[in-house]
């Protein structure tokens, strides 16, 4: 087998060790292969409406705006209703009812039939608190961060945040907050806001979302929010969303592994994700690390799945018994040559037996 790597792993703008507690490395690195979207608008606050009802609240609330409506998808909601229905009529819910979900964050143009495979598990019947798991882009960020606002906005309605569960949480010493200018900022919580609307529409009063920016946790923190994390995992009215692209193949996101013996340089790096993936099916945290560490794959999405599998685990040490399978797969486009570059998208679902 003969491996050609272009770029020294040391050179990869990804945070691969996850020991290192080095700010200046961080976050996740670069976005998906999209036109650049317009600068968010200032934050804000404003009144709001929670889950379509229309009702004003007596108080004033916080308001994070669908900051990427426009530009990563569209921000009409008939027209987004109507794309989301699409994708979704085309998936079949073999592993319904999910307990957690891996879905990518790029723009739907991409992903959007992609990540349909994984919502399509979803049960909006006992689904009443969603966990949502996102990796940081753009801030340095060694803990977790939970939002400062009341409302996520999407063009289809608005969800609510649980401040229940996020006082719960904030309680435990293990949490930042972020700024609404990193709120708006970041995609990788908010790509997965309408298709979570879409989902739980029939539902769509009787739920909330615990959204949760997952910063370059070192394998022990991977494991000490795991296991915070695996009593609300234990619950079946939560659902958990993982938010990862996978491989981020190029010069442009500094990162040309290339295994010769596969063929076309696209289909190594179909090799290399499904080897991954293959690992996260197994439910190893440990193994998934060293994945991590041997290939330097770049999944930026990696610490939100380190954090699952170690909620996993820690629930399998007292019996429940779980499954996780991957339902789909696609790359952004299919590279051939040392100029090309893609990302590649998973979808999956967890299952307790």
């Amino acid at each position: 087998m003969v491996i050609v790597a272009a770029t020294a792993p040391a050179a990869i703008s990804f945070s691969w060790a996850a020991s290192s507690s080095s700010s200046s490395s961080s976050w996740a690195g670069p976005l998906p292969p999209l036109p650049p979207p317009p600068p968010p608008p200032p934050p804000h606050s404003s009144s709001c409406t929670i889950g379509g009802t229309g009702t004003k609240m007596s108080n004033r609330v916080v308001c994070r705006e669908a900051s990427h409506a426009g530009s990563w998808y569209t921000a009409s909601g008939p027209q987004l209703n109507a794309q989301l229905e699409g994708w979704l009529s085309q998936v079949q819910s073999t592993k319904r009812p999910a307990r957690a979900i891996i879905a990518p964050h790029a723009g739907y143009t991409y992903c959007g039939s992609c990540a349909a495979h994984a919502y399509k598990q979803v049960d909006p019947s006992i689904t009443r608190r969603i966990f949502i798991l996102g990796p940081s882009h753009h801030v340095p960020l060694s803990r977790c961060a939970l939002s400062s606002v009341d409302i996520y906005r999407t063009p289809l309605y608005d969800l609510r945040i649980d401040q229940k569960i996020y006082g719960e949480l904030w309680k435990t010493g293990m949490f930042e907050r972020m700024s609404l200018q990193t709120d708006e900022d970041e995609h990788s919580i908010e790509m997965h806001l309408p298709y979570t609307a879409k989902a739980m529409e029939s539902h769509k009063d009787e739920f909330t979302i615990i959204p949760v920016l997952v910063g370059a946790l070192s394998e022990s923190k991977e494991q000490e929010f795991g296991k915070l994390f695996s009593k609300y995992l234990a619950d079946p009215s939560n659902l958990f969303v993982v938010s990862s692209d996978f491989c981020h193949w190029g010069q442009r996101f500094r990162y040309s592994y290339y295994d010769e013996s596969q063929g076309e340089i696209y289909r190594s790096i179909e090799h290399l994700d499904k080897m991954g993936m293959s690992i996260i099916e197994q439910l190893d945290p440990v193994s998934f690390s060293n994945y991590l560490k041997k290939y330097h794959n770049t999944i930026c999405g990696r610490h939100p799945i380190g954090v699952l599998l170690n909620a996993i685990t820690e629930l399998q040490k007292n019996g429940m018994n779980m499954s996780f399978s991957f339902l789909n797969y696609a790359q952004s486009s299919q590279c051939r040559n040392w100029q090309d570059s893609s990302v590649s998208y998973a979808a999956g679902a967890l299952t307790v037996h």
